[in-house]
């Protein structure tokens, strides 16, 4: 008898027919004699709904009061989930976030898991049931409801396949695995059989929507095994584990284009010391993630003044800004100005570690398409820049046949 988790995603319970979909396919496991827990999304277009409906009252809601409101979406799917089981006669049993012992800290919608306490879950399974949670949620230790960000269903399921000690936790979304790129703009793109921890985050952190990157880097932390694969049909997905050996022969495993970014420039920033912290201090107290940062060197001797450029989630970009006007008094810069049009594309690989060329070779690629890069940014095993976002799905589609053929 095995312990499993299985998550599965907005689109594999996007209807009442995908949902029943979903509990055949956990109660095939059950009647295998496994005991099942099963992590759900909100029926896919819900969670945008919502917001849409908050915004429409007002255009920066309450955090806590969007947690309450959209905590409401994965509890919809966990009803109706375990009610597919009741029919075709399994024991199920649904459980909040908070009734599952996720507990958080209380930064609302971005919340972080502080620790897992799955006692109920252990004797909900170990009485027969199915135990379908609601993933994305948790609590704070004193009963405030919170949210982990999007994507953060993946995360519940990581977070409870460690804390139940599972044998194996299985992400089903809907499409077979992890892809070289988007199989939806790349036509060429190819499934992965393997991927190591370190690119699968990477990918997921630079715009991939296989998986949310929070979840891959708890997924190393606690060393949990898992395969990305389809709820759609029975092919064998990707396997996400620790790096190996031959991994280094792959130059690149993939490429990805983050749409969902924007880019806020300080230009005339006085250029002295602790200005720059000020800035950066201001936005990650309102729990604001920065990603790529450039400033430009100062040019006039007599005036020493610079341009201080950084990306944002674009639906951080209202209040990065808000952030910002707020310090043009202490500051004394000239103005700011964002941009939404922007893409992020990346390459990903352990194996660029050992490898000289790749970025020429990329910039060459976008120079050859008449790309323009406006911000580069790299790590070791990977290379990204910031360009037009009208550009980004052919640059996408040159960047990966050139490396990926």
């Amino acid at each position: 008898m095995a312990l499993i988790v299985q998550k599965f995603g907005g689109t594999s319970v996007g209807n009442t027919d995908r949902i029943k979909n979903v509990a055949a396919r956990v109660a095939k496991y059950q009647k295998e004699g496994d005991q099942v827990v099963v992590v759900v999304s909100a029926m896919s277009g819900v969670t945008d709904n919502l917001i849409k409906l908050a915004k429409e009252i007002m255009p920066l809601p309450s955090e806590r009061e969007m947690d309450m409101l959209l905590a409401t979406g994965e509890q919809t799917t966990i009803a109706l989930t375990a009610m597919a089981l009741h029919s075709i006669g399994v024991d199920a049993v649904s459980l909040t976030g908070a009734q599952a012992g996720i507990t958080t800290d209380g930064v609302h919608t971005k919340a972080k898991i502080q620790n897992i306490t799955p006692k109920q879950v252990h004797m909900l399974l170990d009485s027969g049931k199915v135990v379908i949670v609601a993933g994305f949620q948790g609590q704070t230790p004193d009963g405030h409801i919170t949210t982990l960000g999007r994507g953060g269903s993946d995360l519940t399921a990581i977070a409870l396949a460690a804390a139940l000690g599972a044998n194996l936790c299985q992400i089903y979304t809907d499409v077979d695995g992890v892809y070289t790129a988007d199989p939806r703009i790349v036509t060429s793109a190819r499934k992965l059989k393997e991927i190591s921890y370190d690119e699968m985050l990477e990918l997921a952190s630079l715009g991939a929507k296989v998986m949310q990157s929070r979840s891959v880097e708890f997924a190393k932390k606690f060393g949990v095994v898992f395969e990305v694969r389809s709820s759609l049909n029975d092919n064998p997905g990707t396997i996400v584990k620790e790096e190996t050996a031959s991994m280094e022969d792959v130059v690149i495993r993939g490429v990805s284009l983050d749409k969902n970014q924007a880019k806020v420039t300080i230009v005339g920033v006085p250029d002295k010391p602790g200005v720059a912290a000020r800035v950066f201090n201001a936005l990650a107290d309102a729990a604001i993630n920065v990603d790529m940062i450039v400033q430009n060197v100062s040019s006039n001797a007599g005036s020493p003044a610079t341009d201080i450029s950084f990306t944002v989630d674009k639906p951080d970009l209202l209040k990065a800004s808000r952030v910002i006007e707020a310090l043009q008094s202490e500051i004394g810069y000239r103005e700011s100005v964002s941009d939404e049009k922007i893409g992020k594309l990346s390459i990903v690989g352990v194996g660029m570690r050992s490898h000289s060329g790749v970025a020429a070779k990329m910039f060459q690629t976008l120079a050859t398409e008449g790309v323009n890069i406006d911000m580069i940014s790299t790590s070791e095993i990977k290379i990204s820049v910031v360009i037009d976002l009208g550009k980004g799905e052919p640059a996408m589609r040159a960047v990966h046949k050139a490396f990926l053929g």
